[in-house]
């Protein structure tokens, strides 16, 4: 089916294709691709020279005749193309939720410019069962074993440093060590090192390496044989057998303070290791309930999606995806490491990256189609209370007044906030509902 409607000073064609795909047929008119052939010109001027001419003040009919007339067809193609295709989006009555796949179809001077965007519509959900869903129910219990491992893990973070002189190395020792290797009794290039700090039992080092150095005794060489894996990075070094002089300079150990009253007051509010033990019991059993009731959601939802039917474009797919690897791009940048150095450090490929996205792409997008399908059957909307208390909370989120942060919201941003809200009571009625088996 072909739908048409007039827009402004363009006009829209919309056709849908299979797989929840359209393709949208957008004509700006003659006089728009005129003002950005205008704008090329005005933009490009300074760049070219003719003989007889200051350069930027060659006639636009000069440069058109020696260069032809689709000299700025191409820049002003990409003047007309961004806001002619957000008008057509704005008014199209489908819910588009790719980025186009854009195909200049005319452009002319004197003519109206047309092109299209392939674009992927939002699937239409089939839901099954939604309500008393069966999920297996969550072991909430907390051992005595798990609050004895995180009592020990805030003995590990109190724990002092001490220097060891009178026996050798220790599994566990922190070590400061000299080495040197050697293939075919060849020094090698990456080595040597002077004064390096090895805790024993970390696997830093190359398998069997740290093992051998138990034993070892201040200031005596010790030679340690290993054979470097298949797949080492060094791929001269690869498979290879190689011997590593070694001399410890120093070896540290950690020592626990003792469990007791006195440690319970240092690490805590209160008095007593019996207190400190009931509030560490606490909190793990609040922690355990946080992560049962995430663990409940996301079986609830799956259940949900396995009995619904849905068929997500691969557009959409790959719009999914290259927005959480942007998200992701961003995070470790606020880190001080850029995109390209995590793929140098990781070894993965931009394509091998995008593929593993892919996964959790489709079950975002899947977690996100069948929830708004619940709310819709439910008639769930969002009262002017529940978006009041929601502003509320952002802005103490943001540490921001709330008539600031209701000023800065955008029409666009508010209608997402109340979807989101939406998406919030269909995910609890879905929960809610469940049996827990």
């Amino acid at each position: 089916m072909i739908v048409e409607e007039e827009i402004g000073q363009m006009s829209l064609q919309v056709e849908k294709l299979e797989g929840n795909m359209a393709k949208l047929t957008i004509e700006a008119t003659a006089e728009e691709f005129e003002k950005a052939i205008e704008k090329a010109y005005q933009k490009n001027k300074n760049k070219l020279s003719i003989p007889g001419f200051r350069k930027g003040k060659v006639p636009r009919k000069m440069i058109e005749q020696m260069y032809g007339k689709e000299i700025f067809f191409e820049d002003a193609a990409n003047i007309v193309i961004p806001s002619a295709y957000a008008d057509a989006v704005d008014e199209c009555t489908e819910e588009i939720v790719s980025q186009p796949t854009i195909d200049i179809v005319q452009a002319e001077a004197g003519k109206p410019f047309i092109f299209t965007a392939e674009v992927a519509l939002k699937p239409e959900v089939t839901l099954g069962k939604y309500k008393g869903v069966e999920v297996e129910k969550e072991d909430r219990t907390v051992t005595e074993e798990e609050i004895d491992a995180a009592i020990d893990r805030e003995r590990e973070s109190n724990a002092r440093t001490i220097s060891v002189e009178d026996r050798a190395v220790q599994d566990g020792d922190m070590t400061v060590l000299d080495f040197e290797g050697f293939v075919d009794g060849v020094a090698f290039e990456g080595g040597k090192g002077e004064n390096y700090s090895l805790t024993i039992g970390s696997n830093t080092f190359i398998p069997g390496f740290e093992e051998q150095l138990i034993g070892a005794e201040i200031d005596k060489e010790v030679e340690v044989n290993v054979t470097f894996p298949e797949d080492y990075q060094e791929s001269t070094l690869a498979g290879k057998p190689a011997v590593f002089k070694c001399t410890i300079k120093e070896i540290k150990e950690k020592e626990l303070p003792e469990l007791d009253d006195e440690f319970a007051s240092e690490v805590s509010e209160f008095d007593t290791l019996a207190e400190y033990r009931e509030d560490v019991r606490k909190n793990l059993t609040e922690k355990k309930e946080e992560e049962a009731k995430s663990a409940k959601e996301e079986k609830v939802i799956d259940a949900i999606i396995a009995e619904a039917q849905m068929e997500i474009p691969e557009a959409m797919l790959t719009t999914q995806q290259r927005q959480m690897a942007d998200d992701f791009a961003r995070r470790i940048q606020m880190q001080g490491i850029s995109i390209d150095q995590y793929f140098q450090f990781t070894g993965l490929t931009k394509e091998a990256f995008f593929e593993q996205l892919k996964p959790q792409a489709e079950q975002r997008i899947k977690s996100r189609l069948v929830l708004e399908a619940v709310a819709k059957a439910e008639n769930f909307e969002v009262s002017e209370e529940e978006y009041t208390d929601e502003i509320k909370r952002m802005a103490e989120a943001y540490r921001m007044e709330e008539d600031k942060l209701t000023e800065m919201i955008s029409d666009f941003e508010e209608k997402a906030i109340r979807e989101d809200l939406c998406i919030k009571k269909a995910l609890d009625f879905a929960v809610e509902n469940a049996v827990e088996v």
